[in-house]
């Protein structure tokens, strides 16, 4: 009897989530640290740079026109293939325009293309996670969470790090030509991918597109825990990484070197490889032991930066807390995709995913800014331990409502 974890592995609708994350991953950099870069080589002022910060606003409001992709279908491929062939047939257009723009000759032209690329981006996001909760399975949802968090990160690597090695031996805009026919690779996933197997209704007016996706979430058993639990599972997790770099650079000493091979090296290997573990370990496991067991994990990974800050600048130590951290973040990232892909309606998963996405991120905006005063206030260890806290109200949730968790594991997929 064939294994499940390869019939998982050989699935084509993975196959198609792993190629559609690298299609999602690849515009952010060139809107933001690669963009950056671009202006910074050009000698544009830091204020001016500071400025092209805000692009990125349209990956925070992606909620407020997800609502058009559940209403309106395309005449071709779907509603959910459609709309993702048309997002990167405009992200190729988008990005080639920027490399026929310039910093020197319009810095204006080149910002609204950016904005464009990234208005269009996270229109792309919108439809990609709607699609993929549209098409897996229970068993295959936190497997296609992992695989779509590496297409992602591949991606950021070839936007990110690849781009700025080939604007400096062959210039900017022969860079971004290539990284327009990578885009490549997302088209001919949108034209080849499965159609899900369920076809959520469209909604019959642009109010109900709006409407429906709030009620429905709202009328689940315990629907205003279960929003909670998505706002508070990963905070403790996210308060924590907002200062780890400085953490390591400032507050213990480690050097540039140092955080950029272990933190964001090792630390990328070891959040990819915690995601692909979590997926594995979710064909098995249920949602509810997985995201408790997992939660567990994150919570107590926060405490091994306190040891870190404790024992002072040891380089075993580094090691051990970043590894440990990313890897039980990536599980816990497996498990918390895999739940909210779960609790989405098929008539509204652009909207409902985008707005969960949205509160899941909540906690980390508005008290990212406070973390600098409670790090002044309380000290890097007490800090650390003041995020494992933070992770516990949603543990305890997780324990609450174990009963409706299973419920949204075990239901039948929805459709309108």
């Amino acid at each position: 009897m064939p294994s499940p974890y390869l019939e998982i592995l050989r699935s084509p609708r993975i196959a198609a989530v792993l190629l559609l994350g690298f299609s999602s991953g690849l515009p952010l950099a060139l809107t933001g640290g690669t963009l950056q870069a671009w202006l910074t080589v050009a000698g544009v002022d830091i204020m001016t740079i500071a400025w092209f910060s805000w692009i990125g606003i349209p990956y925070l409001l992606k909620f407020l026109w997800s609502p058009l992709m559940d209403r309106y279908v395309p005449p071709f491929l779907g509603r959910r293939r459609g709309w993702m062939l048309l997002t990167q047939a405009a992200l190729i257009l988008g990005i080639a325009g920027m490399a026929f723009s310039s910093p020197y000759a319009d810095l204006w032209l080149l910002g609204c293309l950016a904005l464009w690329v990234a208005f269009i981006s996270a229109s792309q996001d919108i439809v990609i996670d709607a699609y993929r909760a549209d098409l897996l399975p229970a068993a295959e949802r936190g497997m296609g969470a992992a695989v779509g968090v590496l297409g992602y990160r591949i991606a950021m690597l070839a936007s990110g790090g690849l781009a700025l090695i080939l604007a400096d031996q062959f210039g900017w805009r022969q860079t971004f030509f290539v990284m327009a026919a990578l885009m490549g690779v997302g088209l001919a996933t949108s034209l080849a991918a499965p159609e899900p197997a369920v076809r959520g209704t469209p909604p019959r007016s642009l109010r109900e597109a709006v409407v429906e996706p709030l009620r429905d979430l709202l009328s689940r058993p315990g629907a205003l825990q279960l929003l909670a639990l998505i706002a508070l599972y990963k905070f403790g997790d996210a308060l924590a990484g907002t200062l780890t770099t400085a953490f390591l650079l400032r507050g213990i000493g480690f050097s540039l070197t140092d955080v950029g091979t272990i933190n964001k090296g090792l630390g990328l290997a070891s959040l990819l490889a915690g995601g692909l573990v979590g997926g594995l370990l979710l064909v098995r496991m249920s949602l509810t032991r997985a995201l408790l067991a997992f939660g567990v994990l994150q919570a107590i990974s926060n405490l091994s930066f306190a040891v870190l800050a404790w024992a002072g600048k040891s380089y075993p130590l580094l090691v051990f807390a970043v590894g440990f951290e990313n890897l039980a973040s990536g599980m816990g990232t497996a498990a918390f995709v895999a739940f909210a892909m779960a609790l989405c309606n098929h008539s509204f998963s652009a909207t409902q995913y985008a707005l969960l996405s949205a509160l899941a991120s909540l906690g980390r905006i508005l008290f990212g800014p406070a973390t600098g005063g409670l790090v002044e206030a309380l000290g890097w260890a007490n800090f650390f331990v003041l995020t494992f806290v933070a992770a516990l109200p949603g543990l305890w949730l997780v324990w609450q409502m174990r009963v409706q968790i299973a419920a949204v594991a075990e239901a039948q997929p929805q459709a309108a």
